[in-house]
C-alpha cells in the first residue's frame, strides 16, 4: 500500500474586501510586531549558553518557524486573491458575498450563512466557503428556490428564504 494521495483541489482565489484587509493586516502584524519580539527573545535565549538543553531557545526557534511559514503563505496568497467588490444587479440571486437564510425542508429549521472565500471562513459567524458543498449547491439559486445539498449527514433539501448583500 502506498502513501500517495491525489493533490487536494486548489481553493478558489476570491475574497471579500474586509477579508482581504484582514489578511494584509495579519501579515503586517506578523512582520512588524510579532516577529521582531520573537527574534529578540530568541537572541536572549541563545545568549544563555548551551543550546542543546535550552528549552526557551528550542521553543522560540519553533515559534519563529511557524511565524515565517504563515508570513510566507500570506505573502504568496495575497497577490493571488481577487477581491469581489459590490453586489450583483439581481439581488434575489445567490452569488459570492451573499447573506442567505435557508430553511431545512424536513425540520423547518432556519440557518443564516454568508458565502465568503476559503481564507475567511468562520463557523461561529456562519461564514461558509464558496468551495463548501452547501455554497456550491445554493449558488445561482433565487429567493424561494428549493435545492438539495450533499451534506455529511446525507442529501438534505433546503429552501432559500432570504438573500441579502448588506451586512
Amino acid at each position: 500500500m502506498s502513501r500517495w494521495r491525489p493533490p487536494s483541489p486548489s481553493s478558489t482565489a476570491i475574497i471579500t474586501r474586509e477579508g482581504f484587509e484582514r489578511l494584509k493586516a495579519e501579515l503586517d502584524h506578523l512582520w512588524h510586531t510579532v516577529r521582531p519580539e520573537v527574534v529578540k527573545a530568541l537572541a536572549a535565549a541563545a545568549a544563555e549558553g548551551d543550546r542543546s538543553e535550552n528549552a526557551e531557545y528550542t521553543y522560540r526557534k519553533k515559534q519563529l518557524g511557524e511565524i515565517d511559514r504563515r508570513a510566507r503563505y500570506l505573502s504568496k496568497r495575497i497577490p493571488a486573491l481577487k477581491v469581489a467588490e459590490g453586489a450583483p444587479a439581481d439581488r434575489e440571486v445567490v452569488f459570492f458575498g451573499a447573506h442567505i437564510t435557508l430553511e431545512n425542508s424536513a425540520s423547518g429549521e432556519e440557518t443564516r450563512y454568508r458565502i465568503v472565500g476559503p481564507d475567511e471562513t468562520d463557523a461561529k459567524l456562519g461564514w461558509i466557503s464558496i468551495d463548501s458543498p452547501m455554497a456550491r449547491a445554493v449558488l445561482k439559486k433565487r429567493l424561494d428556490d428549493e435545492f438539495e445539498a450533499a451534506l455529511p449527514g446525507g442529501p438534505t433539501q433546503f429552501i432559500v428564504v432570504d438573500v441579502g448583500y448588506d451586512a
